[in-house]
């Protein structure tokens, strides 16, 4: 992996791609997790006296430019947390955007407006980023949750300029390897949210590997619909009884589901396991949360909503590794190859 330590970035334009794509409230950053994951990288960039530029997506504009879709926000957060000005410009290309990075300082930062303003950006077409990539001498990625899209930023950016990997996106790619090649079992998946799309590859793949999977309601409906072939569906544990219409798992689940979280060695986990966003039935998730922690396991979690959700509770460092990823995660973890990672020579 071609991490930073290699490179020599004293005076250059670095491209850092990030992923600032977090919860806001009234122009105010609820979640900073993904922020503050990328800091490593943006601080040993600094160190080094580096010309930053950072390039991140924020919402799904689908190519327009909307305005309560700005980063402006995230630039706000970026400076109370780095303690000094960043830059924050209201275009990613262009002219204006050019003048203001060539004439940047070492060890200054900017922040160009949300890439996904541009059709561009999601169209992944070669002239947007032979645009951007005449802002940078080299590029970073640090945003490993969107590895798995095929988007400008991500999937050509690096074909244009010298490549390395961010610390996080280093970490996130070495636990998950780890976990993947040295898991010990009993291993217990617990499979929440929706989108059995998303996740049906995995359930796939844990029913081969691990011990048991435990789902939600909703995860086991969708799972009874798909025409989805699953080996070993014995080891697929639903739901036996519910709060209001299955909004949340109740007390004979609880207990069912406590008793395989408590027996694991190695516990995995994407997705709540109720409508946690009323917080009368998010007791379920709660529970099921504190009881990994309770275990001896190693503990491996991700997902926006499930990091949301422990980081309200205060517990996200608490567990063993907690992902910034949620589909890139569920992909990598199934085996599939990552556009983002194939363009940095990760496969080679």
């Amino acid at each position: 992996m071609k991490t930073l330590e290699k490179g020599n970035f004293e005076g250059k334009r670095v491209l850092v791609r990030c992923d600032f794509n977090v919860p806001v409230e009234n122009g105010k950053v609820l979640d900073d997790f993904r922020i503050v994951k990328s800091l490593d990288t943006i601080k040993f960039l600094l160190e080094k006296k580096a010309k930053i530029i950072l390039i991140s997506h924020f919402g799904d504009p689908e190519g327009k430019r909307i305005e309560n879709l700005s980063l402006d926000p995230v630039a706000k957060k970026l400076e109370e947390i780095l303690k000094q000005k960043v830059k924050k410009l209201k275009e990613a290309i262009g002219e204006k955007v050019k003048n203001e990075v060539f004439s940047m300082e070492p060890g200054e930062i900017l922040l160009l407006e949300n890439i996904r303003f541009y059709p561009g950006e999601e169209n992944c077409e070669i002239d947007f980023a032979k645009e951007l990539a005449k802002l940078g001498q080299f590029y970073v990625n640090e945003a490993f949750s969107v590895c798995h899209r095929k988007h400008a930023s991500i999937y050509l950016l690096p074909k244009f300029l010298p490549s390395f990997y961010g610390f996080q996106l280093k970490k996130e790619l070495e636990t998950l390897e780890n976990f993947l090649k040295n898991y010990q079992r009993p291993l217990v998946c617990l499979i929440g949210g929706k989108k059995i799309k998303d996740k049906a590859p995995l359930v796939k793949k844990f029913s081969e590997i691990g011990d048991w999977i435990l789902v939600n309601h909703l995860i086991w409906e969708e799972l009874l619909k798909s025409q989805i072939e699953i080996k070993n569906k014995e080891k697929i544990l639903h739901p036996l009884d519910g709060i209001d219409e299955k909004s949340d798992i109740g007390e004979k689940t609880l207990k069912i589901f406590e008793e395989k979280i408590k027996s694991a060695k190695t516990i995995f986990w994407n997705g709540p396991f109720g409508k946690i966003e009323q917080k009368k039935y998010s007791k379920g998730t709660e529970k099921l949360a504190k009881a990994i922690l309770e275990s001896s396991a190693f503990s491996l979690i991700g997902g926006g909503e499930t990091i949301e959700f422990t980081n309200k509770l205060k517990i996200t460092e608490k567990f063993s590794f907690a992902s910034t990823g949620g589909g890139a995660m569920l992909k990598f973890l199934a085996g599939e190859r990552l556009p983002g990672l194939e363009v940095l020579g990760y496969y080679e």
